[in-house]
This record gives structure tokens, sequence and C-alpha cells, in this order.
């Protein structure tokens, strides 16, 4: 465990190999749901759903390597549920856009945020945002995913005349959505 030590600077940081094996299998528990919503979602828009796992898998996998080999710091990178909403619900379904164009997109939007990040003004970007605005668009995104996922279990829907209404649950994937908050409710 030497050559871990030395490169992690184990004891330095107070922590143990077991330690830090017991939080990679927490977090990787934790993140597990990407690989099975993430896919869900981007199907939608079109997108083959055994590529994206695959993409989903093996980008998560050499992100977090790069990560914590590279920048030695102890995070897992995977991608994020709710720009993943955005491109199937917002561009592709919302605009119209076929899902490889937006694609085409986020790549360019990657390169971007790549030269933005090397030549530092992405900080300096970042900085310029209040906090307030920061707090905002937070509480939009998971505003979003509720509202997602809330169509989804069938206890939301559009209305005419109306942004949208709750549900009658006669449904049964509604029923089981209920029991499924109900029981982790008491946890």
């Amino acid at each position: 465990m030497g050559a871990l030590e030395r490169w992690f600077h184990l004891q330095e940081r107070g922590t143990t190999v077991a330690t830090e094996l017991r939080a990679g299998v927490t977090t990787f528990l934790t993140m597990a749901y990407i690989l099975l919503v993430n896919p869900q979602i981007l199907a939608e828009a079109g997108m083959p759903a055994e590529d994206v796992v695959f993409a989903t898998a093996v980008g998560s996998a050499v992100a977090t390597f790069i990560m914590g080999v590279y920048a030695n710091f102890p995070f897992a990178l995977a991608p994020g549920m709710g720009i993943n909403a955005y491109f199937t619900y917002g561009i592709v379904k919302g605009l119209g856009v076929d899902w490889r164009v937006a694609l085409t997109a986020v790549f360019a939007e990657g390169l971007l945020f790549l030269v933005l990040s090397v030549g530092g003004v992405r900080t300096l970007l970042i900085n310029a945002i209040p906090q307030s605005l920061k707090l905002a668009t937070t509480t939009g995104i998971g505003l979003f995913l509720a509202l997602i996922g809330l169509r989804t279990r069938g206890w939301w829907w559009r209305a005419p005349r109306r942004w949208c209404r709750w549900a009658t649950c006669t449904r049964a994937v509604c029923s089981w959505g209920w029991r499924g908050c109900s029981s982790s409710a008491r946890w």
C-alpha cells in the first residue's frame, strides 16, 4: 500500500485505503441509477439506448479515473440528468432539432468550454454570476426534473387552458409510484 499512500497522500488527508474503497463503492451505488435513467431519457430523443448505456459507462469511468489519478481528487463524474433532460425535452422534442444536430452542438459547446477553462475566462464568468442566480438556476433545474418525474408517474398532466393539472391516480404506474414514495418516506 506504500505506492497508494505516496500517490494519493492518504495519511496526510486523514484517510485509509479501506475508507476510500468503502467511499468508492458507496459513490458507485449512489450514482448507478444514471446507467438506467440516462438511456431512458436520451432514447426519447431518438438515440439508441444500448449505445447510450455504453457511452455513459465508459465516459463516466474515464472521467472519474482522470479525476482520481490525474487531479488526485476523489470525485466521481457522470452525465448530469438536468442537462440530459433539457437536451431531450427542451431541444430535441421541444424545438424539433434532430438529436444528431443537437449532439453536434453539445460537442461544440464542450470545445468552447475547454477553451474558456484553459484560458481562465470560465472562472471570471462564474465569479461574475450572482449567488442568487446560481441558486435560482439550480432550483429551476430541480423543479424541471421533478415535473418530468411527476408526468412520467402520471401524476401531472397538461390541461387545456391551463399549464398543467394534477391527475387522478387510476393507472397502475401512478399507483405504484405512490407506493414507492410512501415506502421511501418511512425510511
